[in-house]
């Protein structure tokens, strides 16, 4: 079985911008309601964070009422927006981590294609998918928990 390994940063990235999606009416909200509603550590949110800021998916504001919230809409953020800024290359192969391929058996190598294949379905799948598509699929979903 072929699998595309998130790493745990990725996947409390995700669950973080969804806690926040599914309270963006609060305001900015406070890292560590975040990390109590999804079970997480808040050292480890406060890794993430700077990643999420500098690919410009977060608002930050420091004081008081601090905290953080999304820059734009739910629907505007995909599941691949969220975990190539957390995850960096999402590439299936060493081979296809670079924007241009600098291998020297590119030309002769059967398998490429695959490869390729398999990145172009994933990258067209998570892209397809929106904060908001797992907001909706969260709200449909009997005994809506906070948990993610």
């Amino acid at each position: 079985m072929i699998s595309v390994m998130i790493s745990t940063r990725g996947r409390y990235a995700l669950r973080m911008m969804l806690d926040l999606a599914m309270n963006q009416k609060e305001g900015y909200i406070a890292l560590k309601d975040i990390a109590e509603r999804q079970h997480v550590s808040k050292k480890y949110l406060e890794q993430i964070i700077p990643v999420l800021n500098r690919a410009k998916l977060l608002q930050t504001t420091r004081g008081y009422q601090g905290g953080y919230r999304l820059t734009k809409s739910p629907d505007s953020y995909t599941v691949w927006d969220i975990l190539s800024a957390t995850e960096g290359s999402m590439a299936s192969v060493a081979c296809l981590d670079q924007d241009e391929n600098s291998c020297p058996y590119q030309e002769h190598c059967a398998t490429l294609p695959v490869w390729e294949g398999l990145d172009k379905v994933v990258s067209e799948y998570l892209s397809g998918i929106t904060l908001q598509d797992l907001l909706n699929q969260q709200e449909s979903k009997a005994g809506n928990d906070s948990i993610i």
